[in-house]
């Protein structure tokens, strides 16, 4: 036969040739470019391209992709594979995380907070946790009518209440209010900062201290200035409260006084 192959037939064209073996890049594999006839050994790749340096010391990118050379063969080059990330084991509070078990419906017991700024850092740190009990977390908008919220609420056997109070030191405005409430079925407890952005370690937001503000000056206000962020509106406010919280990695980033108290009012919860 004069033909020993169908030359109609699919991959023909491809027949003979070698084929671009797909190629991991990594430091000081030597390759070359035989469009260029650069050759050299790779000492970094970023953005798409992989930096080949001859021997000369000259330096010279190249698209990621085949083309190349490698010990006389094709070669096609890839960026490594990035590893996935290894498993979390324990939640931002510090809980060791155990297996996924069917959602829960919400316990009869609750967690109050001030505000809703306390109430998103609550859930950053401990939402794993509460969500694991099956505990929700309310934010009061303040606590002036405190002993009508709890009468509202109703404490009593299975359905306990745990209020988180700002400021809570003696002489103040928080602890009096505090004072009217008594319920075997209710803790109330509290941290003494000024607000709970005050409960975020100030080296996280590159502070050496939180600074005193004036009486004269609103205290958030005071701070968004003093983090050289903009203040002029509440919608300025909460911005800085969103940068605040995201520089915020687990409890290891906040003052001592606050997780021991939210870990108090869990416990009281959920017995």
């Amino acid at each position: 036969m004069r033909y020993s192959k169908d030359v109609l037939s699919p991959g023909w064209q491809r027949a003979d040739k070698p084929v671009s073996v797909e190629t991991t890049v990594r430091v000081g594999l030597v390759v070359e470019d035989p469009r260029s006839g650069f050759c050299g050994a790779i000492v970094r790749w970023e953005n798409g391209l992989v930096v080949l340096e001859d021997r000369k010391g000259a330096r010279r990118s190249f698209p990621f992709g085949p083309g190349f050379w490698l010990e006389g063969q094709p070669v096609s080059l890839v960026p490594p594979r990035r590893s996935r990330p290894a498993a979390a084991t324990h939640t931002a509070s510090g809980s060791r995380i155990g297996e996924v078990g069917p959602a829960k419906v919400a316990a009869a017991s609750r967690i109050y907070v001030e505000g809703r700024h306390d109430a998103e850092l609550v859930e950053k740190i401990w939402g794993a946790d509460l969500r694991h009990e099956g505990v929700v977390v309310e934010f009061l908008g303040g606590i002036d009518d405190l002993p009508t919220i709890v009468t509202r609420f109703g404490p009593g056997e299975g359905r306990r209440l745990g209020v988180l109070v700002d400021h809570l030191v003696a002489g103040t405005k928080e602890t009096r209010i505090v004072q009217q409430v008594s319920s075997a079925h209710v803790l109330v407890t509290g941290h003494p900062f000024i607000d709970i952005w005050q409960a975020v370690r100030p080296e996280r937001v590159g502070l050496a201290a939180w600074p005193s503000v004036p009486r004269s000056l609103d205290w958030k206000h005071g701070i968004s200035a003093a983090l050289g962020r903009p203040a002029r509106s509440q919608a300025d406010i909460a911005s800085t409260w969103q940068w605040i919280l995201s520089r915020v990695r687990d409890w290891r980033d906040l003052d001592p006084a606050l997780p021991r108290e939210v870990e108090r009012l869990i416990d009281f919860v959920t017995t």
